[in-house]
């Protein structure tokens, strides 16, 4: 199993189940993991990149740990909505994982994440040495948040057609 949508991951998640949050830069791998209620994603020690069977040993090794249901990846779509060879690499890094595991990657949209990150990081008060070992993993956590909010959405939006049933 690749890819899902995060429709079709709201149907198959279970109660209990964490998901991982991840930002794919070319030096780090941005890292997040949610809570087990799935409301809060929280910032984790981004991975230092070496060659994908080590980056990918480390990945599984903490979805192991934490007991990751899903990753989120974000997929850095360009403003204006094209592909560039940054979504190619995030494509292909999936692909890659697909083949090592069975757990789920979500495409999730990253524009702006990084900017959004980096601001709450100035506001506050990260020392511009700290805000560069954290923005990946801020960036991440952006990513599983709006994630997170469109699982809860799409539970308030089934539990709401169930009162109507």
């Amino acid at each position: 199993m690749a890819t899902l949508t995060i429709e079709e991951l709201a149907e198959r998640l279970k109660p209990g189940e964490a998901i991982a949050g991840l930002d794919l830069g070319t030096k780090t791998i941005g890292l997040s993991a949610s809570d087990l209620g799935r409301r809060f994603a929280t910032p984790r020690p981004v991975i230092k990149r070496v060659k994908f069977t080590q980056d990918a040993e480390v990945l599984l090794a903490f979805a192991a740990k934490e007991k990751i249901a899903a990753f989120v990846i974000g997929l850095p779509v360009n403003m204006d909505g094209s592909s560039g060879p940054r979504v190619q690499a995030t494509r292909a890094f999936v692909r890659s994982m697909s083949e090592k595991t069975d757990i789920p990657f979500i495409y999730w949209d990253e524009r702006l994440s990084t900017v959004a990150a980096e601001r709450a990081l100035l506001e506050m008060d990260v020392s511009r040495a700290k805000r560069s070992e954290r923005i990946d993993s801020a960036a991440a956590s952006f990513i599983l948040q709006g994630a997170l909010d469109r699982l809860s959405g799409l539970a308030r939006t089934s539990d709401n057609s169930a009162d109507f049933a």
